[in-house]
């Protein structure tokens, strides 16, 4: 546990802090401990939100003091370093993405910029899942992993003061799609009629940190039909679970 720090961060807080890496194996601890502390230590905390490498607890210190939560957390951590699970199933959902010109007005310019057609881009970035290690910054929003290098792109110079909803888009080493309108500093290179969250739910959002998504390229016609059955509330996205190799 010597890479593993519990660190003071504030009165109701606790920054559970990893090894300072992305990578998937690393990822699954913060997710596996996230899961622990919600299972076993529900009734003494507020909230549990897992980052890229660190987990940060909530708590009430009026129902639990920080020491016994630490000594418990500790334990916790202790079976997370013990376990030897090497794969894991998880889902991979497809989040269907027009890249059209009026959608994605960046995708000729990131073409130019890695001396790529428009089609190759598409065919880079709808090639492989992208694991979710974390959601933050707006509601829904994922914080995707692996995108090929190949077509990883400086962010804008100038950001965008409104990015429209929906909108898909590459910056740095980083793919994602916005899930509301906000000012975004990413290449738009299309656009998905999927909603990431819907508060009237009992599950608000559509997918988790350990997800994976799968961008898939549909026509104009077929963006505006999904959007119409997503209106109707009769849409359905595509769902696959894999077995996942946690160690590659």
């Amino acid at each position: 546990m010597s890479h593993i720090k519990i660190i003071d961060t504030g009165e109701q807080e606790l920054l559970i802090s990893f090894e300072k890496i992305i990578n998937k194996q690393i990822n699954f601890k913060v997710q596996f401990l996230a899961k622990l502390v919600e299972q076993h230590l529900s009734k003494n905390i507020i909230e549990v939100v897992p980052t890229y490498c660190s987990l940060l607890i909530y708590f009430n210190p009026l129902i639990i003091s920080r020491h016994n939560l630490k000594t418990q957390i500790t334990q916790l951590i202790d079976v997370v370093e013990k376990n030897n699970i090497t794969h894991r199933k998880a889902r991979v959902l497809s989040i269907p993405v027009c890249y059209s010109k009026i959608y994605g007005p960046d995708l000729s310019s990131l073409a130019q910029y890695h001396g790529l057609s428009e089609k190759e881009v598409i065919s880079i970035h709808t090639s492989t899942p992208y694991l979710i290690y974390m959601l933050g910054f707006t509601p829904g929003y994922a914080y995707l992993g692996g995108l090929s290098e190949k077509i990883a792109t400086p962010r804008l110079k100038n950001p965008r003061t409104k990015v429209p909803v929906g909108s898909v888009g590459i910056g740095g080493k980083q793919t994602c799609f916005y899930t509301i309108e906000c000012p975004g500093g990413f290449h738009l290179i299309g656009r998905t009629p999927i909603s990431a969250f819907n508060f009237d739910l009992p599950q608000p959002f559509l997918f988790s940190a350990g997800d994976y998504l799968q961008f898939q390229e549909i026509s104009q016609g077929e963006y505006q039909a999904i959007a119409a059955d997503i209106h109707a509330g009769s849409y359905q996205p595509t769902v696959i679970e894999i077995d996942d190799d946690i160690a590659q």
